[in-house]
């Protein structure tokens, strides 16, 4: 039985990728602080289905606390380590940049550090399509430059592609980042679009529409997405013995390190977004059209072609089909 570690795992996207691990028959050891940044009771109520399966173990900490990592991967001795734990939110690191600096900088470190001395088979780490920042063309491919982010949260998601990857490059650490696109879906976290605007498109309260409306974002269903990173898990990059790497592929050339987009592979325009969910929920919304937010973008939208290359996969449920799940489960877990 191969044994992974999930950091983040009572987090959205972690509880949904170890619910996938358990059912195909992995050992999970799940790491979260359980912190405040959002409804610690969410985060309980998705961890204790996990807890429900014998090969689920559950650790309580910080990234950031030095040596705790370390001392998990020194008695575990991980098959692979899917860190997603961080400090997550474009809007809060501008109110709160220290707690991206302890998160996302600091608990990188202190997993880098860990890998290091009791290196996995592969260590996948999360980043995000905000570290693409300024750049317009679209869609956006890991190769592109990413020089220019936005937001002080995907500036420290680009310092932990850096930071990984010379550790990769000095320690032949197998590294694959990989780079997010907008994940929606069932056990959201409540400081997201679907959660804010469902609340209050049911609770017939107006919805705070930013560049009045004129936004695209490339949608990427939750089960998608972790079924993707479940693949990328046996995507083990190599070192390039002679430095080339091929057409369209973000191997390092000096090192077995790798970025991914996991992404949809279409932008779907905001308002189109929203007539999904007044669909689902049968109410109309009232739309407040506000101006851009700082440190936000007007657009996203991911070529996934090198995901399909590496793993044969691509997200594939519509923005209509998910966002009735996501209301579906809305509506049931928050009895409305």
């Amino acid at each position: 039985m191969q044994t992974v570690l999930v950091t983040g795992a009572a987090g959205f996207i972690g509880f949904h990728l170890s619910q996938l691990l358990l059912s195909e028959g992995f050992k999970v050891v799940g790491f979260d602080s359980h912190n405040d940044y959002y409804d610690p009771q969410l985060k309980a109520a998705r961890e204790a289905q996990l807890l429900e399966h014998a090969n689920y173990e559950s650790v309580k900490g910080r990234v950031e606390e030095s040596g705790l990592l370390m001392g998990l991967f020194e008695t575990h001795k991980f098959d692979a380590a899917v860190h997603l734990a961080a400090q997550a939110g474009v809007r809060y690191s501008i109110e709160n940049p220290r707690a991206y600096t302890e998160a996302n900088l600091m608990g990188s470190f202190e997993l880098l550090e860990a890998a290091r001395a009791h290196p996995p088979k592969h260590l996948l780490m999360a980043s995000t399509s905000s570290v693409y920042g300024a750049n317009t063309q679209m869609p956006y491919r890991e190769t592109d430059q990413v020089d220019h982010q936005m937001s002080y949260y995907a500036a420290t998601k680009k310092a932990s592609e850096s930071m990984s990857h010379s550790y990769a490059h000095l320690f032949d650490l197998p590294v694959t980042m990989f780079r997010f696109f907008t994940v929606y879906g069932p056990w959201g976290r409540p400081d997201m679009a679907p959660y804010l605007f469902t609340s209050a498109i049911m609770g017939a309260n107006p919805i705070k529409v930013f560049n009045h409306g004129d936004m695209q974002r490339d949608f990427t269903f939750v089960l998608d997405l972790v079924r993707g990173i479940r693949l990328l898990i046996d995507a083990i990059p190599e070192r390039p013995q002679d430095g080339k790497v091929p057409d369209g592929d973000s191997l390092s050339p000096v090192a077995p390190w790798r970025v991914v987009n996991v992404g949809n592979g279409e932008s779907v325009q905001l308002m189109d977004f929203i007539s999904a969910i007044e669909r689902a929920s049968n109410h109309t919304a009232q739309k407040q059209m506000l101006p851009m937010q700082a440190g936000d973008v007007p657009a996203t939208w991911a070529d996934n072609s090198l995901l399909q290359k590496l793993t044969g996969y691509a997200p594939q449920t519509s923005v209509e089909d998910g966002i009735a799940q996501y209301v579906s489960w809305h509506r049931s877990y928050y009895d409305v």
